[in-house]
């Protein structure tokens, strides 16, 4: 029994001797409730405002954008097994100047804003982010004459732009911008696959520290350049958006170098480096 019920038949009770019209009050209050009720699920009921059409505003500024197959695509899943950890692959399905990664619903939605190198030949490019509710992910992809084409995935997650640190923060502290770098096979011989991962707790600056109970300070990721030689693959603008120790795995066009050199950049003004030679070449 609820609170409120408990209490209306104790009054119920206490009133039985009591003319009706003493009991006028406890209608009208039964008859508040009811009307708090309904207002609740009225409201409850209003329809969404979609914040898209915002975000192309302050993103794209208000860009001419179309929504054709083709272009670009992401691959999303419908529910997130992990919403601090949610895996999202774009495909260039042709060459792309840039593309950029929205999570309409997150604090700072602009997650990822990717440029390409010319001559590059991305094909692909991973990596993991947060999703702070269920929201659309949008990927908008800008060809080399600067229009804009745009995809959209609905995705099922929540609160994992506050959840918990997967590692302690003295350990994270430890590791900060140490870089691990993977290759895989292609399929293409014309092509090679690679993975960056970085070291870096990337606070969200709505964690909450266990012990104190005080809000971890944001402390994130907002740049890296990754580089055949000298000649870009990729750069990636972030932010608090993109999940611990981020990760961005890729498919790119070889140009004969021999290494892979990586530069990243956080928020608090540390620079992290790394380089790797290229197919075991020493």
């Amino acid at each position: 029994m609820s609170p409120w019920t408990a209490s209306l038949q104790a009054r119920r009770t206490r009133n039985k001797s009591e003319p009706e019209g003493s009991r006028s009050g406890l209608l009208g209050l039964a008859t508040a409730a009811a009307l708090c009720l309904s207002a609740g699920a009225a409201l409850a009921q209003e329809p969404k405002i979609d914040p898209w059409p915002g975000l192309v505003a302050d993103i794209f500024h208000d860009r001419a954008m179309k929504t054709q197959e083709g272009v670009v695509a992401l691959d999303a899943p419908k529910r997130a097994e992990d919403a601090a950890i949610v895996p999202m692959t774009i495909s260039l399905l042709e060459p792309l100047r840039a593309a950029t990664l929205v999570i309409d619903e997150n604090p700072m939605p602009m997650a990822a804003a990717f440029s390409f190198g010319e001559g590059a030949g991305v094909q692909k490019i991973e990596t993991r982010v947060r999703v702070n509710s269920y929201t659309n992910v949008h990927v908008v992809g800008e060809t080399a004459d600067g229009a804009l084409h745009s995809v959209v995935k609905f995705v099922k997650a929540s609160g994992g732009c506050s959840a918990p640190a997967i590692k302690d923060q003295d350990e994270a502290a430890a590791n900060l911008g140490k870089m691990k770098y993977r290759e895989f096979a292609n399929a293409s011989p014309a092509r090679r696959e690679a993975q960056i991962m970085i070291r870096h707790p990337n606070s969200s600056g709505m964690q909450m520290d266990p012990i104190t109970r005080a809000y971890i300070p944001a402390h994130y990721v907002d740049k890296v350049e990754v580089r055949q030689g000298d000649a870009l693959i990729f750069s990636m603008e972030g932010g608090i958006s993109l999940s611990e120790d981020p990760a961005f795995r890729f498919v790119y066009t070889p140009n004969g170098a021999k290494t892979i050199r990586v530069e990243a950049h956080d928020n608090r003004g540390g620079v992290f480096k790394g380089e790797w030679p290229i197919g075991g070449a020493s």
